[in-house]
């Protein structure tokens, strides 16, 4: 069973209410193959929200205590971001998730690129909050831009 990103999948649950389909990872969750998580909405964030970033750093340095996810409005959201990774975290080993496919830039899911926190568009290399905590309890970790790599089973 993989876990997939909500917005992967079709749900409209972005930070703007929209959807990243990727018809491919749907055709998975219709399969029973996948399901669907979205860690920042496990943590309580609405849909909409105001888009947030990491500043100071990736997920691994939220979860270190050496930065943190701040809002547009300048609201400290790190603790929604760490509570929504470990919410999704139980899910996923309570369904033996055996690897997740997850947006890549988010806040949340990135796995390779994330915003560097200045609102500004500019990417840097790093993982958002959730993709950190999943890959420190071993999980392995794909975006919509490299799953192809990984084998279904």
């Amino acid at each position: 069973m993989l876990g997939i990103s909500a917005c992967l999948g079709g749900i409209a649950c972005r930070y703007d209410g929209q959807s990243n389909t990727i018809p491919e990872l749907r055709q998975l969750v219709d399969a029973g193959q996948a399901i669907m998580i979205c860690p920042e909405v496990l943590g309580g964030l609405p849909i909409p929200r105001r888009p947030a970033e990491i500043q100071q750093g990736d997920g691994f340095d939220v979860w270190r205590n050496q930065a943190r996810v701040v809002d547009t409005d300048g609201e400290d959201v790190t603790e929604l971001f760490k509570q929504g990774a470990v919410k999704a975290y139980n899910e996923i080993e309570k369904l033996q998730i055996s690897g997740l496919i997850l947006k890549e830039r988010s806040p949340s899911c990135g796995s390779g690129l994330i915003y560097d926190g200045s609102f500004s568009g500019n990417r840097i290399a790093g993982v958002g909050v959730a993709t950190a905590f999943f890959i420190q309890k071993g999980l392995k970790v794909y975006s919509e831009e490299n799953w192809r790599e990984m084998r279904i089973t």
